[in-house]
């Protein structure tokens, strides 16, 4: 973990400058709300991955930084669409940005941003990579869209979860990882183990984000149990729904499917969800996930910054906010 922390260090701030680079491209409309997005902060794990993979498979031309932020570009556009979409009232702690501009010119700015880090990966002169920025845009726009219609239901299978997860988080993490390793023109089997590799580190990602929505406020700092309050069927909420006397079942039911579940009952649902271990139980299911990409890592060369990525799956196993 201290490697990791040694990487993050001496990585993002090359990354920022890159990211600060592609937000000087925006028409300065947009330029406001695209700022107030990035300027909450973030992990930047996305362009990290980008960095890290093309280094491991030979990549040396300086620049990679210019790639890799387009996928955090599109991550955002997603965050602003979502907050409209969703009427949060902030985002990473902020006010979202749609409380600060109408709506609609939110809106257009995401859609600003998914086009200007289209044009920067079109740039590349490199189809392999628009391509897979395309295939990345599609299928989260496809996972968000799955999610909508799941949102109250208490039927959604656990095949259904994951392809939702797959879309709305896990295909953005594995395209960039595979974005790196195209930049590098690696192998098409380290391309290959590449695209897993982020896939299954994707999938944990988001696993441990249910589990942590149930965690205090105090700890993460974002509100407990907005999940079970949003209508979202989550691993947690699944395991505490199938735990409840079949009357109260019911009863949590209708409420879920109304989403008439208020902040003290989402506050009592998550200690449920703590004390008895279904957040625990929910990260278990993550680790499985991560055994796949760690499995997957294993097929491609060794180095330092291959056991960067392993640590990179421990955090995502570990972390608490």
């Amino acid at each position: 973990m201290i490697q990791l922390k040694a990487c993050l260090a001496l990585e993002l701030p090359p990354i920022n400058r890159a990211l600060n680079r592609a937000l000087d491209r925006l028409p300065p409309p947009v330029l406001p709300v695209a700022r107030h997005i990035f300027d909450a902060g973030g992990k930047r794990l996305r362009p990290l991955l980008t960095v890290l993979v093309a280094r491991l498979l030979g990549h040396t031309d300086n620049g990679i930084q210019d790639l890799a932020v387009t996928l955090e570009m599109l991550h955002a556009a997603t965050l602003l669409h979502d907050d409209v979409l969703d009427n949060a009232l902030t985002r990473r702690g902020r006010p979202a940005a749609h409380t600060l501009w109408d709506a609609s010119s939110v809106i257009l700015a995401g859609d600003a941003l998914l086009a200007c880090a289209n044009a920067l990966v079109a740039e590349r002169g490199d189809p392999r990579l628009s391509l897979c920025f395309s295939k990345a845009t599609s299928r989260t726009a496809a996972g968000e869209i799955l999610e909508i219609a799941a949102q109250g239901r208490v039927d959604t299978t656990q095949e259904e979860y994951e392809d939702i997860v797959r879309g709305k988080t896990a295909w953005l993490i594995r395209a960039a990882c595979e974005m790196g390793a195209l930049a590098a023109n690696a192998a098409q089997s380290h391309v290959a183990a590449a695209a897993a590799y982020g896939e299954n580190l994707g999938m944990a990602f988001q696993l441990v984000d249910d589990a942590l929505d149930f965690a205090p406020e105090s700890v993460t700092g974002k509100p407990t149990g907005g999940d079970v309050r949003e209508g979202k069927f989550t691993p947690p909420v699944r395991l505490y729904r199938q735990s409840l006397p079949s009357g109260e079942r019911t009863a949590f039911d209708a409420a879920f499917a109304a989403r008439a579940i208020s902040p003290d009952e989402a506050a009592a649902i998550a200690e449920n969800i703590r004390t008895v271990g279904h957040d625990t139980a929910t990260r278990r299911q993550a680790e499985a996930f991560l055994a796949r990409a760690r499995a997957a890592l294993d097929n491609m060369p060794p180095g330092k910054d291959r056991d960067i990525l392993h640590s990179m799956a421990d955090h995502v196993r570990d972390r608490k906010k």
